[in-house]
């Protein structure tokens, strides 16, 4: 894999993570109600969830290459357009108000309730099929590649949620601000409609 495409994906799997969804939400949650050091327990599990996730997408990328290139093709397409969809989404949720419920406080408890909310949420593996592709050279094997782009998102997933926990247990009135929380939703969402609109450039190029 390329540096700049490796770098590239690095950027853009780190705006991906720290998107305030479902899993960064729930961390949030637990952060605020028990501290930042319990909540890593819950990032403990999303993070096994999203390698479940990353392990599904991997292997039907693989079959689907080395099947018929052409759809794979058009899965990259369709992965610039959905990070376009993606980012518009984000920026019109941000004014949702953001909801944080207590739960029970155990460390199991909060790494199995992260581990569900992660491996059960449809939405994140549709996206990690439509974003994983965009960085898949086909010229080259695609077992090297996935060698290095998993343990790298992997790696992401759990320092930026971890991240967001440690802001959600040290700056609690931060976060229950709503105009900041619109702030980061929306600037969030609009690096991803650039994001999906460089690549579809990028297709068109090639």
């Amino acid at each position: 894999m390329d540096m700049h495409i490796y770098l590239a994906f690095v950027a853009a799997t780190t705006i991906m993570i720290l998107l305030p969804g479902p899993s960064v939400l729930l961390t949030v949650s637990h952060s605020i109600s028990f501290g930042w050091q319990r909540a890593i327990a819950t990032v403990a599990g999303e993070t096994m969830g999203i390698a479940i996730q990353l392990a599904v997408a991997s292997i039907g990328m693989a079959s689907l290459l080395n099947g018929i290139a052409e759809v794979f093709e058009l899965l990259r397409w369709f992965g610039a357009a959905y990070l376009v969809y993606i980012g518009v989404k984000q920026w019109r949720s941000a004014s949702i108000p953001m909801e944080l419920n207590g739960v029970p406080a155990s460390k199991s408890n909060l790494f199995v309730q992260g581990l569900v909310v992660t491996t059960f949420n449809p939405k994140s593996l549709v996206f990690i099929a439509a974003f994983l592709p965009q960085f898949i050279d086909t010229r080259l094997p695609i077992d090297l590649q996935l060698a290095c782009i998993v343990p790298t998102f992997l790696a992401i997933t759990f320092i930026a949620t971890s991240g967001w926990a440690l802001l959600a247990g040290n700056v609690r009135g931060f976060l229950k601000n709503q105009r900041a929380f619109q702030t980061v939703s929306r600037t969030a969402g609009g690096m991803l409609v650039m994001a999906g609109v460089g690549l579809a450039m990028a297709r068109r190029g090639n």
